[in-house]
């Protein structure tokens, strides 16, 4: 490395700079040097001295230099050389190569440092290889130093270590257009510090005006094995100093008289190098033995260390410390709770956000109504004692309330024709009709026409003809009033597409669904012994096809007429007396009489149906015997059905739930009368009749219905809101839980 020091205004006198096209006073030096020698520059130094003594007064410096007003400040470096010849490359200063030692002639305290000697060395190299006299190419300015160009811009010389001494050659003669000094010098410059590159060049910022004299600042100085003037190997140039003390330096060709003086900014500095010019080049990469070796200085803190690779993660607060370079609190449980505070708010609420939106978004639960008035009602008194038959079996119920009692064995016996009654119940699942409807046509077939005559036998059968088509609603009211054997088994045929094999597997499949557990039929007549059940089966089958209305209008007949307009009277006696509704009778010898009756009572506003078996009466004339004792039966059942008054009307029976804790009370329309018997025991039920509970309501709307009992004679009363039912607020909307 290469140190340099910029000119200061007490030195008088200042390196001028060379113009871009060679022209400045550098070329002037080291053409000089070239034609004159050694005693050129002796010359110079001596003229110098005959110019004023202030080394101060800027402005003589500047009239005498003869030189324009420059930009800015330059300043001259010199590097080593190469011992084995003197090329010196003038870098990027426009042939400014033969300035090179011109004016690194002088340096900022105005002492010489050996640069006539340089330049000498470089001329006398040149001369001796033969170059071209550079005299030739010399302006004016350059003999005389009367005249010199204005310079344009501020440069900086280097010289730059040289190459290996086999490998050096002089390119300053050849680059720079000849430069040389005198014959001695340049024998010694040449062969001492040879220079392999080029020259650059680089600005300097003016020095203050206000610095002291030259003399006061250290002075930067050589190596001590630096070669001086020719002639003087090894001696330092700081010991050649004394000798020219007190002379202005010459750094170019004289000023002219009334020019101004240099300013800062014109002002050269020179750069010496700090190792010797003969040691060997080492390498960018290689540190120099001549540099002091490196001592480590005191350890930075913790915080201002540089680190190739992480510390280990930190916690949050000493990361924040290490960044800030500011220590963390000291951990309080005050602090640690708001940072906790901090951290958790903003996620509590946003839960709590979300958990609010989906609460509104829910649908809201369906309303239901909750019955608070008493769930039954017992009928008080004894249990009644009805009218049973002496022999048989017989069972009797009130559809909706429940039975009134039964007597006999339960046991499976033949029914007869009352098995017509479930050859009814499956055309009418298979094909219902609605009641008046007549249906579709029935073909009648040979086989119908066949039986028909069946009735000499006994049997009962009605006239058809081969060919003919009957409706389905007058072959029912064959089947169940004329109880026509040869009807039932065209129906059969016709349901099952020609087997009655197949008809009959479906009644039996039927009566399973219904529950009839005992019963087994065989045939779609019931003429055969086999076909067996029992009176508790036969209500179960009685209740079930009264649902049928097409039904219920054709067994409640006591006659019908057919389509030939021939009437056919209802085997049922019971029809249309005491209320007796149907429903079919048989009768066989091995059977003996049966019948599966209905009738009606109206009772509290409310019609009850009552459905009875009886079976196995074998008392002569067996149909007139099973009549009489199924009336005796129907007229006790009707006796004792009673209505008792549980609710009346206004009072409360329940409430309507909004599923969120919102309750809204509702009270019963009119009053409710329940339907029974002496020690009957009869449910209530709230409910919203298959509509569904609405959700907003004004005070006194209808919302449900309280039931008492069940089945046709259910008693059934509206019930409406007492006050204004209205959907839950958002406060329990939000609050919810499931």
């Amino acid at each position: 490395m290469a140190l340099y020091e910029a000119p200061r205004d007490e030195d008088g006198a200042g390196g001028e700079e060379p113009s871009p096209n060679g022209d400045g006073p550098a070329g002037e030096t080291g053409e000089a040097g070239s034609a004159d020698g050694g005693d050129t520059a002796e010359a110079e130094a001596e003229a110098s001295e005959s110019e004023p003594e202030s080394a101060g007064e800027d402005e003589s410096a500047g009239e005498e230099s003869g030189t324009g007003p420059v930009d800015q400040a330059t300043a001259v470096f010199r590097a080593p050389g190469d011992k084995a010849g003197g090329k010196v490359e003038t870098g990027r200063t426009g042939e400014a190569g033969e300035d090179t030692d011109a004016e690194a002639e002088t340096d900022g305290s105005g002492a010489s440092r050996d640069a006539d000697a340089g330049t000498a060395d470089a001329g006398d190299a040149e001369e001796a290889d033969g170059g071209t006299d550079p005299a030739e190419d010399r302006d004016p300015a350059e003999d005389g130093g009367a005249e010199a160009r204005p310079v344009d811009q501020a440069t900086a010389v280097f010289r730059v270590p040289g190459g290996p001494e086999d490998g050096a050659g002089s390119r300053t003669g050849e680059e720079a257009g000849g430069t040389g000094g005198d014959d001695e010098g340049g024998e010694e410059a040449g062969a001492d510090r040879p220079v392999d590159q080029p020259t650059a060049m680089f600005r300097v910022r003016p020095e203050s005006d206000s610095e002291e004299p030259g003399p006061e600042r250290p002075e930067k100085t050589a190596d001590p094995g630096k070669p001086g003037k020719a002639g003087e190997p090894g001696e330092p140039e700081n010991d050649r100093e004394p000798e020219r003390a007190g002379k202005p330096e010459r750094t170019g060709s004289p000023a002219k008289a009334g020019e101004p003086a240099e300013s800062d900014a014109e002002r050269t500095s020179r750069f010496v190098p700090l190792r010797s010019a003969d040691a060997p080049r080492v390498p960018p990469a290689v540190v120099s033995p001549e540099q002091p070796p490196h001592t480590p200085g005191p350890e930075l803190p913790e915080a201002e260390r540089t680190r190739q690779q992480p510390l280990p993660p930190h916690m949050p607060l000493e990361l924040l410390a290490e960044l800030t370079n500011k220590p963390a609190p000291p951990e309080t449980p005050v602090r640690v709770a708001l940072r906790r505070i901090k951290i958790w708010s903003p996620l509590v609420l946003l839960l709590v956000i979300v958990l609010a939106v989906a609460q509104l978004m829910r649908p809201l639960p369906a309303p239901e109504l909750v019955l608070t008035a008493p769930a039954t009602h017992t009928f008080e008194g004894d249990r009644p004692a009805l009218e049973w038959p002496p022999e048989g079996q017989a069972v009797l119920e009130v559809e909706g309330l429940g039975s009134l009692g039964s007597y006999g064995e339960e046991k499976p016996v033949p029914i007869a024709s009352v098995a017509k009654v479930m050859t009814a119940y499956v055309i009418l699942r298979d094909h219902p009709i609605e009641a008046g409807e007549e249906g579709p046509m029935i073909p009648v077939d040979a086989q119908a026409e066949k039986d028909a005559g069946l009735s000499a036998q006994g049997e009962s059968t009605v006239e058809v003809e081969e060919g003919e088509e009957i409706t389905l609603n007058e072959a029912l009211h064959a089947l169940m009033i004329a109880s026509a054997n040869n009807v039932a088994r065209l129906l059969a045929r016709w349901d099952s597409g020609g087997s009655e094999k197949a008809f009959v597997e479906k009644m039996n499949a039927a009566a399973e669904e219904l529950g009839m557990e005992n019963t087994t039929y065989t045939d779609a007549s019931g003429l055969r012994k086999d076909t067996v059940s029992t009176a508790a089966d036969q209500v179960k089958l009685g209740k079930k096809v009264m649902d049928y209305e097409a039904f219920r209008e054709i067994v409640k007949k006591p006659s019908y007429e057919d389509r030939n307009g021939v009437s056919h009277r209802n085997w049922n006696g019971l029809v249309p007396y005491n209320g007796a509704v149907g429903i079919k009778t048989g009768t066989t010898t091995a059977a003996g009489g049966n019948l599966l009756f209905a009738g009606e009572k109206e009772v509290g506003g409310t019609t009850q149906l009552i459905v009875g078996a009886m079976l196995g009466q074998h008392k002569p004339p067996i149909i007139d015997t099973v009549i009489a004792e199924s009336r005796e039966l129907l007229v006790s059942a009707q006796e004792v059905l009673k209505s008792e008054k549980i609710v009346a009307k206004g009072d409360v029976v329940g409430y309507v739930d909004d599923g969120l804790g919102g309750r809204t009370q509702v009270v019963a329309t009119e009053d409710v009368s329940a339907v029974g018997w002496s020690g009957l025991k009869v449910e209530l039920a709230l409910t919203d009749g298959g509509r569904g509970v609405p959700g907003t309501a004004a005070p006194g709307d209808t919302v449900g219905t309280l039931t008492v009992g069940s089945g046709p004679g259910q008693v059934k009363v509206p019930v409406a809101v007492r006050g204004e039912l209205a959907e839950p607020d958002l406060g329990t909307r939000l609050t919810r839980i499931l």
